[in-house]
């Protein structure tokens, strides 16, 4: 991976260690290009070429764990989990930890019900539209994206056949809160195939013009989006090593 030229590893000098080192391992993710999966230099390594303790390196890597951004893994290594936020300042991430949960509320409060709507209100025109964005997600994931474009259209397919302006105004209006969430959900390892799946369930409630599972689905759906490592992390203030 040629750590040794890595611009990321020059040595520490402030004083918050464990936020440093946050920043400049974002900073070997990227010159180094790695993706999920990819296995992080020995600790010992890390701390030699940082400067700083193999404590202070352990100390960085819980936290990014906790925050959902590295797998350690006894015995094996330390493995990139996900890229999105990674090197975030920790006050941006508590930001947007904060924030999160009352965009999923709204989210769930009006797209269960423009689900509902939808499976009684929708034209033949509406359903190719939600099939058309499902096929993009699936080429999406299959070129190894997470598939955002499509399931964004696939949402915004749902509000338009619901026929409410009203609620289809509202869900414009949150158009960049929700692709915020979106982006952290189908961040989480694994999660793009499931979101696609929870998508055909919709679908097909829609198609059958039943609107009580359709809302039902879309719930499940969106309890599922809710389910980010941003919120199972508990911050608490780190040690300094």
């Amino acid at each position: 991976m040629g750590v040794t030229t890595i611009a990321a590893l020059r040595p520490l000098e402030r004083s918050r260690l464990y936020e440093d080192l946050g920043e400049r391992l974002a900073q070997l993710v990227h010159e180094s290009k790695m993706v999920p999966g990819d296995r992080f230099p020995p600790e010992r390594e890390l701390a030699q070429r940082l400067r700083v303790s193999r404590t202070s390196v352990r100390q960085a890597m819980v936290v990014l764990q906790a925050q959902g951004f590295v797998d350690v893994r006894h015995g094996e290594g330390i493995f990139l989990r996900r890229t999105r936020g990674f090197g975030e300042s920790l006050p941006k991430l508590l930001e947007r930890r904060r924030r999160l949960p009352e965009v999923l509320e709204a989210r769930e409060a009006l797209e269960v019900k423009l689900a509902e709507l939808a499976a009684t209100r929708r034209t033949r025109e509406d359903l190719t539209a939600m099939t058309a964005a499902l096929r993009t997600m699936e080429k999406e994931i299959r070129a190894d994206g997470i598939g955002t474009a499509g399931d964004a259209a696939f949402h915004h397919a749902i509000a338009a056949a619901a026929r409410n302006q009203v609620l289809l105004h509202l869900i414009d209006a949150m158009a960049d809160a929700i692709q915020e969430t979106r982006m952290e959900s189908l961040s989480e390892p694994g999660r793009p195939p499931r979101s696609l799946e929870a998508h055909r369930r919709i679908l097909m409630a829609i198609e059958a013009g039943a609107g009580p599972k359709a809302a039902e689905a879309m719930r499940k759906h969106l309890r599922q989006v809710a389910d980010v490592s941003l919120l199972r992390w508990q911050p608490d203030k780190p040690k300094h090593g």
